[in-house]
């Protein structure tokens, strides 16, 4: 039941029924609405200040999980590009160097390596640049791979065509070496162990127990074989054609003897000191028209790139030679 209000009117000395005006009755309930709707905002800003929605914790998730896959993926880019700069090397300097190819330029590869400078701009980038710009560089390394990949296309014709070549060509360490641990001393200046003086040393010098096996490292001729007093002691000479000769020196006996026709890996004389040498070891020289040349770029047979870059540390240090 409605109540009904009355007030007490001076003039009149009687009560009186109080009537609200509808005019002042439309403000309260105006007034009403809009304190809601402020204190509605205010409550829905506070919230949407400091509380995600559900599709904002969605976002944020996704976003989180983004930013570490673009992380993983410039790591990842950084790896491709380190392998295919080692691949594009030893395409140069060794596999080309053995087959006489001409090494491919660096302009035939330019065209396609943009890596550098976009990796040093995804730090500073947002995340649509930073997928453009790693999508970019994936197929610049992609291009990259598909021209190495002519290239060694391009030496598996040589290796066919040259199967002769390739038994002919030094591809082995001439002393039983699985632990890389037997190189004492590399090619390039050296200091004699005599006059320890600098001298250019022509080959590596490999130590070894007394009675080691020595092993031809390609097949060939030999066209020297004893002691001709040249300082080499017991030594053997073999002419593998193409312009390869490889010597063993030192031997503490000879097993090969000269115009006998050798096959790679076969046993040819035994590790000594004979000669100018300090210790046992096997002084071991190739030699390409007549020019000696680094041994440690003919032992791709016996390594891998991992092996490679181990005996390539080992010949590089700066220490005295046994001969």
């Amino acid at each position: 039941m409605k109540k009904i209000k009355y007030y007490y009117n001076a003039n009149t000395l009687r009560y009186e029924k109080l009537v609200v005006p509808l005019r002042v009755k439309l403000l309260r309930i105006l007034g009403f609405l809009a304190a809601a709707l402020v204190t509605a905002l205010i409550i829905v800003a506070i919230a949407f200040r400091f509380v995600d929605s559900p599709k904002e914790k969605l976002l944020r998730m996704q976003y989180e999980r983004s930013q570490q896959d673009f992380n993983l993926i410039a790591r990842r880019v950084k790896e491709m590009e380190l392998k295919m700069r080692q691949l594009e090397k030893r395409d140069n300097e060794v596999y080309r160097s053995i087959f006489e190819a001409t090494p491919v330029p660096d302009s035939a590869r330019q065209k396609q390596m943009e890596m550098e400078n976009e990796i040093r701009l995804v730090s500073s980038m947002d995340e649509n640049e930073l997928a453009y710009a790693i999508n970019t560089t994936l197929n610049s390394i992609s291009s990259r791979m598909e021209f190495q990949e002519k290239s060694f296309s391009e030496i598996e014709g040589m290796i066919r065509n040259k199967e002769k070549l390739l038994a002919s060509t030094p591809a082995i360490q001439p002393v039983n070496n699985k632990d890389l641990n037997r190189v004492a001393s590399g090619y390039g200046n050296r200091i004699d162990p005599v006059y320890k003086t600098v001298k250019f040393h022509a080959g590596l010098d490999f130590s070894a127990p007394q009675g080691t096996p020595i092993y031809a490292t390609a097949d060939g001729r030999v066209i020297q074989s004893g002691n001709k007093g040249d300082g080499y002691g017991n030594h053997v000479i073999i002419n593998h054609g193409y312009g390869y000769e490889t010597l063993y020196g030192h031997m503490v006996k000879v097993k090969a003897r000269a115009g006998q026709m050798i096959k790679r890996g076969e046993v040819i004389g035994w590790v000594g000191s004979t000669g100018k040498s300090t210790g046992p070891h096997l002084h071991y020289e190739v030699h390409k028209g007549g020019r000696p040349l680094d041994p440690i770029y003919f032992f791709y047979n016996d390594l891998s790139p991992e092996q490679y870059q181990q005996i390539l540390k080992l010949a590089a240090s700066s220490n005295q030679s046994f001969d």
